[in-house]
């Protein structure tokens, strides 16, 4: 995903999809993070369904994560992944109130072509 630079996510507003493109993401502690900000409405609607789906592609592969996200309080997680992305420090700073991140939960990766068989990893 970091390699695609930009991929995309989306959730659910009510009984509507949203798609939007996201750049960040990183591996805290074993665990796969993306990061926005609180006043978002992509924050307010993985706080009232968690339950996200993932797409990046390059060069004719894609992958797709289903996943629950799941938000973090941790400063260390935001300091971590903000410290990967020095461009957002003029808008995001570790617990200013509105940095977020999520690490994903029960999430499933699968990842495809249209020449090889999909691959499914679960983590």
């Amino acid at each position: 995903m970091k390699a695609c630079k930009t991929y995309y996510i989306a959730t659910v507003d009510g009984d509507h999809p949203r798609v939007r493109p996201f750049g960040t993401v990183d591996i805290f502690e074993g665990k796969l993070y993306i990061q926005t900000g609180r006043k978002k409405n992509v924050s307010k609607q993985m706080h009232e369904n968690p339950k996200i789906e993932i797409c990046a592609i390059m060069g004719g592969k894609w992958l797709r994560v289903a996943a629950t996200a799941v938000s973090d309080d941790n400063i260390e997680a935001e300091k971590h992944l903000l410290a990967a992305y020095p461009e957002l420090a003029e808008m995001y700073k570790p617990g200013d109130g509105n940095n977020e991140v999520f690490y994903l939960k029960d999430a499933m990766a699968t990842f495809s072509s249209f020449t090889d068989a999909p691959k499914v990893i679960k983590f």
